[in-house]
């Protein structure tokens, strides 16, 4: 397996591989949105207005399935951006693969690992951003204050009265359940896109015997990226959504 460049600053150890492929997938982003609403028309949309009208129209369709119409609106612009990242973040690194080698003790290639690998190492300069951990896990911990911070603000008293309910024996099983939801989403997202890279690699490998194995894989990885950001994006919208419901029912008292 290939080592990724790390680089580390005040005892903080920042992966270069999962920066850079994090930059382009925000670039490749942009230019989609700046494509789609560069030639707005109401008469005659072009292809790309079309396709990111359809992306906001299925986004909104995911989100009204998991809360309140009247709640939807607000949540969009979060839909379409955690969906946009993490499907164009999953596929990023199905294309190619960029790989160094070096024998020098730099990118966090150390001496016990060159001996023990002939004095050589390989470094792995592009991957899907998704397949890093800490990126799945950033994702997972912004949606947690997310969700917190909604359930405190739209009815405080009754975020930490459920924690207690039914009973209030229920308390410590309820805080598992609050710490299992994020973790759950940041180790499913990671694992999938982190399998798929594995597979990757070791089909490429094969070299020209690996070829119909790779075209096979290339596109199923574009359902399991598109799959993944589904779920990430519905999973969010039906936590967000307990708070706007418990709201609802509260004030239905």
């Amino acid at each position: 397996m290939h080592l990724f460049p790390i680089v580390n600053v005040m005892g903080i150890e920042f992966d270069l591989s999962a920066i850079i492929a994090i930059v382009v997938t925000m670039i490749v982003i942009l230019v989609l949105a700046r494509l789609a609403v560069r030639n707005l028309s109401v008469e005659n949309p072009g292809k790309m207005q079309n396709f990111m009208e359809w992306v906001i129209d299925f986004v909104h369709n995911t989100i009204a399935s998991a809360m309140p119409l009247e709640k939807v609106k607000k949540f969009v612009s979060l839909g379409m951006t955690l969906i946009l990242f993490i499907f164009v973040a999953n596929i990023l690194g199905l294309p190619f693969q960029i790989v160094t080698t070096t024998d020098q003790q730099i990118f966090g290639v150390t001496a016990e690992y060159l001996a023990k690998h002939h004095g050589e190492a390989h470094l792995a300069w592009w991957k899907s951003p998704t397949a890093d951990i800490s990126v799945t896990a950033g994702l997972a911990i912004v949606v947690f204050f997310i969700i917190h911070f909604l359930g405190v603000k739209w009815n405080a008293k009754h975020y930490f009265q459920h924690y207690f309910k039914p009973y209030p024996i229920f308390f410590p099983l309820n805080i598992i359940e609050t710490v299992a939801k994020p973790v759950t989403l940041a180790l499913r997202l990671y694992a999938n896109i982190y399998a798929g890279e594995i597979l990757i690699s070791t089909i490429l490998k094969l070299g020209v015997l690996g070829l119909p194995f790779m075209v096979a894989w290339q596109g199923f990885s574009l359902f399991v990226g598109g799959i993944q950001a589904f779920l990430f994006v519905i999973l969010t919208m039906v936590y967000i959504s307990q708070a706007a419901i418990h709201d609802e029912e509260e004030h239905a008292h």
